[in-house]
């Protein structure tokens, strides 16, 4: 197989693993968006993002997709009356987690048509290289 149909398969594989990350960090978040803190003073659950950047590979000479890592997101908490609750403050109030279901689904939409990008790039890849392969024998 020629060096381009490998580098091709790289720098796919590299989307792959970053948009597979990208929706586990989603994932996360979903499932932690209604936790909130035990006692009063304690942060909920603060939303997690991903970041990416291109990496230049030497060895391929292209670029490849990059997990540059995971953070907090610093967007401030909502709050909600709720004197009831444990972690009430003085006034009431309730930190929720700034975690927002419809930005989730939103990202989740759009990590997994990158995903299924890349799929498709490998699948059209893989399928040249075995005509190519059945028209030199």
């Amino acid at each position: 197989m020629s060096n381009e149909m490998t580098d091709v398969f790289a720098i796919s594989g590299s989307a792959l693993k970053a948009q597979n990350l990208r929706m586990k960090v989603i994932a996360e978040n979903v499932a932690n968006a209604g936790v909130t803190a035990s006692a009063p003073g304690q942060k909920p659950y603060q939303r997690q993002v991903i970041t990416f950047k291109n990496e230049f590979d030497k060895a391929l000479g292209a670029y490849k997709v990059k997990v540059v890592g995971v953070r907090a997101d610093t967007s401030e908490f909502a709050k909600k009356y709720d004197p009831s609750h444990p972690a009430a403050d003085a006034q009431g109030y309730v930190l929720q987690p700034n975690v927002n279901p419809l930005v989730e689904t939103m990202d989740m939409s759009e990590a997994s048509r990158s995903y299924q990008a890349n799929l498709d790039v490998i699948a059209a890849s893989r399928t040249m290289v075995l005509k190519t392969i059945g028209m030199l024998q």
